[in-house]
């Protein structure tokens, strides 16, 4: 007997088998329900994490201003207002920008960070002004 005719044979005998195992034995129900069960024991809970408290930037910025203008009282009164006929010689001043790393070769290294620099708007005589017939 040759293999494709014994697999002739014996493929429909298997699957006849199979099936009567599977749905008159009751094992395709008990898979069923087994995977059913397991499916509804296994919840997921989720836990929210607390979000940390977000900080206030003017907040912060106003207790700055706030300490800086206590200084500034404190000292002048040190000097004694008399000394200087009441000027104050804090008016108009800003605080020094406090001291960073410079890294090498930093082309900005001596250059106060609030400095708006140049104007070049007028670099070329207004031509941004007629850009559009330039382009043309």
């Amino acid at each position: 007997m040759k293999k494709s005719e014994l697999r002739q044979v014996l493929k429909p005998l298997i699957k006849e088998c199979i099936k009567e195992v599977i749905f008159e034995e009751g094992i395709l129900s008990n898979i069923v329900s087994d995977e059913a069960q397991g499916l509804g024991g296994q919840t997921i809970v989720e836990t929210q994490q607390p979000t940390p408290p977000q900080r206030d930037y003017e907040e912060e910025t106003r207790i700055a201003n706030q300490k800086l203008q206590e200084t500034r009282k404190r000292m002048l009164d040190a000097v004694g207002k008399d000394a200087y006929n009441g000027v104050d010689l804090f008016a108009g001043t800003t605080p020094s920008a406090a001291p960073t790393e410079t890294k090498q070769g930093d082309p900005l290294s001596g250059v106060d960070p609030r400095d708006s620099g140049v104007d070049i708007s007028q670099l070329f005589g207004g031509v941004n002004k007629n850009w559009s017939g330039m382009v043309k």
